[in-house]
């Protein structure tokens, strides 16, 4: 199906039929991609390198804590490993500290070792630290720890 004409009349229209000179999709070749991708963003919005691009992402104080347990295979999780599905009641006591105190966190079991660890992410460090510390007792409860048997 054609276009019309009015739209082939478009900056965007000319702009599109230019892609297949900058890029070979065949080779699939990054550096060009990164390119293209950075020239549609600065045309569709006049982004930058410098902005927003680097506030795109921004890294917050975290906390990882490697809790010893008995069976770490108790705790089950999603594919991505960011919530856990298992045991029963687990994710929903994390969700409640993550509405209190804002940040995140995530519990999985380790693939190697004895162990269940505990990520927590917030806007200061103190709050990470104290996020992991609560993650951490409900890691205790649901799965029980190694140092208090």
């Amino acid at each position: 199906q054609k276009c019309p004409p009015s739209v082939r009349a478009t900056p965007e229209w000319q702009r599109l039929r230019l892609l297949p000179s900058l890029i070979n999709p065949a080779v699939g070749d990054a550096l060009s991609d990164l390119l293209l991708v950075d020239a549609i963003l600065t045309i569709r919005g006049g982004w930058t390198i410098q902005n927003p691009w680097s506030t795109l992402y921004q890294d917050f104080p975290s906390r990882q804590l490697k809790v010893p347990v008995p069976n770490p295979k108790r705790i089950q999780t999603n594919s991505n490993e960011t919530r856990a599905l298992a045991p029963e009641g687990l994710q929903d006591e994390l969700d409640l500290l993550m509405q209190q105190g804002g940040g995140r966190t995530f519990v999985r079991p380790s693939g190697t070792e004895a162990v269940v660890r505990v990520y927590a992410e917030a806007t200061t460090q103190a709050e990470a630290d104290k996020l992991a510390a609560e993650a951490e007792k409900l890691v205790d409860k649901y799965c029980g720890n190694y140092s208090k048997l």
